[in-house]
């Protein structure tokens, strides 16, 4: 049977740690180095980190990052935000990173998750998706931190990116960034029925029982969760033990 996922997902803005709400308001939620000491030592799966810095995004403010985390964190890592060029993405893995995320250049340059696949692995590759609910397809996409209106459909756009190499979907649905009200589970279901690949759900994560309903019925392999841990005493070894009452398979660390 296989194991699902636990994964902090940590949003960076200069720097910092933060979490935003609908991918528009966000507060400052600490020190992302600290943190990740914290996850790892709470028997989190994977860290996922995605710099949301809103003008002038590069991945080198990802690569300081890195340096730092692996001194002392022991667990894959996945960074993304402002990977526009093969050159970023193996500035990323030199530096310590498992895998990358791409989202924006997905939708304009699909030789470059190919070039990342064939360089690294397709297990190298985590392609992000931006939605929110509207459009006469029930759903619409977007970049660039959700300002960038993409017209592709949120089925051809899993088509044509895994063709070109993603080992692995990132779904978020903005509608339910940082509101704590669950996962879109519509939104998941929708992409893992078309997606030959593992789907991480994200955005919503407000109690155990959401997870549990967006593995059972939404059938992600994996849950990124940020208000979740960030606010309040939720940590992923708790919710383990939780989901494991229900029968949901981890991987033991």
């Amino acid at each position: 049977m296989l194991k699902r996922r636990i994964i902090p997902i940590q949003l960076l803005i200069d720097g910092r740690l933060v979490k935003t709400v609908q991918f528009g308001s966000y507060r400052d939620v600490g020190d992302p180095v600290a943190s990740s000491r914290v996850y790892s030592s709470q028997n989190a799966d994977e860290l996922i980190f995605l710099n949301i810095q809103r003008e002038s995004r590069s991945v080198q403010g990802l690569v300081d990052l890195l340096d730092r985390v692996t001194e002392s964190v022991f667990m894959p890592l996945s960074l993304g935000g402002g990977v526009a060029s093969i050159a970023d993405a193996r500035l990323l893995i030199r530096h310590g990173a498992d895998k990358v995320v791409v989202n924006s250049a997905a939708y304009r340059d699909c030789a470059l998750l190919e070039s990342v696949a064939d360089e690294f692995g397709a297990q190298a590759l985590i392609v992000g998706i931006d939605a929110r609910r509207e459009g006469p397809d029930g759903y619409t996409l977007y970049s660039d931190c959700g300002r960038q209106r993409e017209d592709v459909t949120l089925e051809a756009h899993i088509e044509r990116v895994t063709r070109a190499g993603a080992g692995e979907l990132m779904i978020t649905s903005i509608d339910n960034d940082g509101m704590m009200q669950g996962y879109d589970l519509e939104l998941i279901r929708r992409a893992v029925a078309c997606s030959g690949v593992p789907v991480i759900g994200s955005g919503g994560a407000g109690h155990y029982m959401h997870l549990r309903d967006a593995f059972l019925d939404g059938g992600a392999m994996a849950l990124a969760c940020g208000s979740l841990f960030n606010f309040g005493d939720s940590n992923p070894i708790r919710a383990k033990a939780f989901l494991a009452n229900y029968g949901i398979p981890f991987k033991t660390i």
